[in-house]
């Protein structure tokens, strides 16, 4: 969208990520006027309450859309499978799989845990070109970050829900998920509690700890990826789905054009 995002606060693109919670409010407490695109219900301490300073092009899912009052034609799917239009794959397979942790719980216990069963290692962290060279890399990626699904989606990769964690939150991926016609079915694995750097008399102690609990990490997730099939979209309904993220995103930059957003 050359010529229209820009660094004005006085109007806020809402757009990847679990964003439509009570916290939207601090988060563009400089916008006159916010247009939500793509993104989804989630966290926070309470729901969002929409007004006239909203402007709604599409969202997540259907779940979303319920939880907002929002009509069911509302929900298309994520935004992030734009992604189809803008990146190509080109990268040759490397690994059979890959894991992508969570961004908060990635850590180089998982590095470890990931080298020692030859399963490819993504760290969310790293730059967009890394992250999208080394999915390409992959043949089935086993993701506790949703947009890891997502992207792998999009791009057709096979993919695989994993929660180590509780603060996982089933309610946006069953959002997604019901977007695209796929059934949530995450697999559960034992949270890995990351190598602590520090070195004093406990080291030696702390090596073996951590040297066990990555062996449990490794043997859980080639477990994980033997006894569960992965998912994916059908290619004709994810296609239709981006279509119509064009098509909301082109009805917005005419509105941008006709001057709906002029503050």
């Amino acid at each position: 969208m050359p010529g229209i995002l820009d660094d004005d606060a006085s109007v806020a693109f809402v757009g990847i990520g679990t964003l439509l919670n009570d916290g939207l409010a601090r988060k563009t407490r400089h916008a006159k006027k916010r247009v939500i695109f793509g993104t989804g219900v989630g966290y926070g301490n309470g729901g969002l309450t929409l007004d006239e300073s909203h402007k709604v092009y599409c969202v997540r899912g259907p779940l979303s859309a319920e939880a907002l009052g929002l009509e069911k034609g509302a929900a298309v799917t994520d935004g992030a499978a734009l992604i189809r239009r803008v990146f190509s794959q080109t990268a040759k397979k490397k690994y059979s799989f890959s894991y992508m942790p969570h961004y908060e719980l990635a850590g180089d216990g998982w590095v470890s845990a990931c080298k020692d069963i030859g399963f490819g290692y993504i760290d969310p962290r790293w730059s967009i070109e890394e992250v999208l060279t080394a999915m390409t890399e992959t043949e089935v990626l086993l993701t506790e970050a949703m947009h890891g699904a997502i992207v792998a989606d999009a791009l057709r990769i096979p993919w695989m829900p994993i929660v180590t964690n509780k603060t996982i939150l089933p309610f946006k991926w069953k959002d997604w998920c019901t977007s695209v016609a796929v059934d949530y079915r995450p697999v559960y694995v034992e949270r890995l509690q990351h190598p602590n750097p520090k070195v004093d008399l406990l080291t030696p102690v702390r090596f073996v700890r951590d040297k066990v609990r990555q062996r449990k990490a490794s043997a859980a997730l080639k477990q994980a990826a033997m006894n569960h099939s992965p998912s994916l979209s059908q290619e004709s309904h994810i296609e239709s789905l981006t279509t119509q993220l064009e098509e909301r995103l082109h009805q917005f930059k005419t509105d941008v054009d006709q001057g709906l957003f002029a503050v």
